[in-house]
């Protein structure tokens, strides 16, 4: 049975976009692009020339608030899911996955659900900032998404 705790650890935010899946899934999955729609406002910028094409590779972020973050992809399936657990550069991931899942409604309209799952994150010194982000912020994000998707740029 899951817990309270353990719901509340897994935020879920959903929208339809106005675009094809796979030209929403290239800004999701080419982390210089990030940037643009980050809804959290945590991601400063990206080097490009990291495209994530499979279950393995290692994209790395740069925080506004400073540091850079590896992220491990740990479930892709092109133009439809992309999951990825971040890590301080050298360590292992602490227990937190970012993923996003896309199901096209369409040729041009695509369901997408953005998901932060904090349920194995055991370092209290990481609760506060997991805490904060809610599914307000997870929308923003795909508020942005959505304005850059269907061309309204940001």
């Amino acid at each position: 049975m899951t817990s309270q705790d353990e719901r509340a650890r897994l935020v879920r935010a959903s929208r339809v976009i106005e675009a094809s899946a796979e030209h929403i899934f290239e800004l999701i999955a080419d982390p210089a692009q990030q940037p643009r729609w980050d809804g959290n406002d945590n991601l400063r910028e990206a080097a490009p020339g990291q495209r994530v094409r499979a279950v393995g590779d290692v994209f790395t972020m740069g925080l506004k608030r400073g540091g850079d973050r590896e992220n491990r992809v740990v479930d892709f399936v092109e133009g439809r899911r992309l999951a990825w657990r971040p890590a301080v550069p050298g360590k292992p991931p602490p227990g937190h996955l970012w993923a996003w899942d896309l199901e096209p409604l369409g040729p041009s309209r695509t369901l997408v659900t953005h998901t932060y799952d904090w349920t194995e994150l055991r370092d209290p010194s990481r609760m506060p900032r997991a805490r904060a982000t809610t599914a307000e912020k997870l929308q923003a994000s795909l508020d942005r998404l959505a304005a850059l998707a269907q061309g309204d740029g940001l």
